[in-house]
């Protein structure tokens, strides 16, 4: 397997309106994220990945992009962002950035072209269509309900949106389309970044004549995923665009993959194939939800945690790499849905951080994670800002009549503001986050969950944390190990190994706050043992045959 930086890097996500606001104005910026780089770099990040930070009239929180070479005034200016990544540079840390090409805003100049006649110059950048029969060219859902398809007056026909009718996907199958996106990614990469995750990249490939989708139940608009997700030229496109721009660059990519497949990533990653360094895939955050899809909560049974894992760690094993997480600016607070954010938050977010920064993977950690954040509970729906959140509410409360209260213990458990309510740096008002009105309220458990407190506290969530990633950097087997499942069948411990050369891992997570009974398996032998991380006091000499574990207990041992 070969060596390489962004295997051996940590990466830690900031959603730059959260994080911290520099002037007062409620909304984070590119001088709060400025001012709190130390705490980055203390913490042991290699990488940062800011979320989009382009002009954008922010009908998606900035994914519906206006200007690609310039920055939203709210976050403030080029030279403010050209400040950031060389304070970033300087600190020996890497910046990666959003790239969203599958879309634009329906405000930037291409679409505002597009739309003025069927014979622009530009009308062929996006997907448009005339209607069928008065109705929309296609029964395909938009990800964010209700139909995939604007009507437009101008020119009597439609175009296709997989997400917000502000966000018009951009068509692909136009050449001129791909190389101004090249021309895009090259004006970035000259100006010193270090890579790109790439917005739903998987969508931009769609199949020829979007066809309907199958709907045997009659509903009005059904997910046509199966036509845009991993479509037929997706592999030529990533592999043009590994040609014409990313080889020419030490970069990082990575990959958001909606309904990727093992086998498909294996494909994305492959270190043969010169298309994305890794993919985020959805499988493990997806078995909290029912048929009816994220919003139709189930309980999460850790069989099938441990099933997906493990799929994707032996899958990827040897021929391309995973991207590790538990939340990000569109899951809720990991501590909240894998563990439990009440009476054993600290060890449980600790036992989850062990789990994901020992895997065989790149860990991405997401702002707020390190301190063990929690999602919130507003008592009111005019209190959330999330276009996915307030267009499911008002679909099934307002159009069907459903209980309300029922819809909103669906968004606090997967709502994606949790994610995004601002950053917690102390107890003072508004969490330190601005000395203004936020633009969205503070989890009120502000003054008890808090960067400053977990600074302090040598046995914080924050200092766990940085064990982790020091132990990464100390350690090749935390990287480049083996990944091997024990005790498949159990209920509450997740166990595996991690083999490279003559050493070995083994990782003991309790997911319950039960007690169970840990039983080495007999084939697991060794000589010595050394533990090199627990969320509880243990005393490393224990014999570790067998011994019962504490509520959300983790630990760590080297073997030899």
């Amino acid at each position: 397997m070969k060596k390489q930086w962004w295997k051996e890097s940590v990466v830690y996500q900031i959603y730059p309106r959260s994080f911290k606001d520099s002037n007062g104005d409620g909304i984070g910026d590119i001088q709060g994220i400025i001012s709190k780089l130390d705490y980055l770099k203390d913490l042991g990040i290699d990488v940062i990945w800011l979320s989009p930070v382009y002009k954008s009239p922010n009908d998606d929180n900035g994914y519906d992009i206006s200007d690609y070479r310039d920055i939203m005034d709210e976050f403030g200016t080029m030279a403010d962002w050209e400040e950031l990544l060389a304070e970033i540079h300087k600190r020996g840390m890497k910046l990666m950035m959003d790239l969203v090409v599958n879309h634009t805003s329906d405000e930037h100049p291409w679409f505002i072209e597009s739309r003025k006649s069927k014979d622009n110059p530009y009308r062929d950048y996006y997907i448009w269509r005339p209607g069928k029969e008065g109705k929309e060219p296609n029964n395909w859902e938009s990800c964010f309900s209700g139909s995939a398809w604007e009507y437009d007056e101008t020119t009597g026909e439609y175009y296709l949106h997989l997400f917000s009718k502000k966000q018009p996907d951009l068509n692909w199958e136009n050449p001129k389309v791909r190389q101004e996106v090249y021309d895009m990614m090259k004006f970035w990469l000259d100006k010193g970044i270090d890579g790109f995750r790439m917005d739903v990249i998987n969508f931009i490939s769609k199949v020829p004549g979007l066809p309907d989708a199958p709907n045997p139940e009659g509903k009005k608009y059904v997910s046509g995923s199966r036509f845009f997700m991993n479509g037929p030229r997706i592999h030529e496109f990533l592999q043009e665009m590994n040609r014409e721009v990313l080889s020419k660059y030490d970069v990082m990519t990575v990959g958001e993959m909606p309904g990727v497949t093992v086998e498909e990533a294996k494909l994305y990653t492959g270190e043969d194939r010169n298309e994305v360094n890794m993919v985020f895939q959805f499988e493990h955050v997806d078995l909290d939800s029912g048929p009816n899809g994220k919003w139709d909560l189930r309980p999460l049974k850790l069989r099938d945690l441990k099933e997906s894992f493990t799929k994707w760690q032996k899958g990827l094993e040897g021929v391309g790499w995973n991207s590790l997480y538990l939340n990000n600016h569109d899951q809720p607070r990991m501590v909240s849905r894998f563990g439990n954010d009440q009476e054993y938050r600290v060890e449980s977010a600790k036992m989850l951080a062990t789990f994901l920064h020992m895997l065989q993977g790149t860990p991405y950690i997401y702002q707020g994670e390190e301190i063990g954040m929690t999602n919130v509970r507003f008592d009111s729906i005019d209190d959330y800002k999330d276009i996915e959140t307030l267009n499911m509410y008002r679909e099934k409360v307002m159009e069907n009549d459903e209980d309300p209260q029922k819809v909103m213990e669906a968004i606090y458990a997967k709502g994606r503001d949790n994610a995004r309510t601002p950053f917690q740096w102390d107890d003072s008002e508004n969490a330190g986050f601005t000395t203004g009105t936020p633009w969205m309220k503070v989890n009120p458990n502000y003054k008890e969950i808090n960067a400053k407190k977990a600074v302090e506290d040598p046995n914080s969530i924050y200092h766990y944390y940085r064990k982790l990633i020091q132990l990464r950097k100390q350690y090749p087997i935390v990287v480049y190990g083996s990944y091997d499942i024990i005790l498949p069948e159990h209920e509450q411990i997740y166990a595996y190994t991690r083999t490279h050369k003559n050493e070995k891992l083994l990782v003991i997570l309790n997911f319950s706050a039960d007690q169970p009974i840990f039983e080495l398996p007999k084939e697991i032998t060794f000589t010595t043992k050394e533990l090199l991380i627990s969320n509880y006091d243990v005393n490393g000499e224990e014999a570790i045959e067998i011994f019962t574990l504490k509520p959300y207990e983790a630990r760590v041992y080297l073997l030899k």
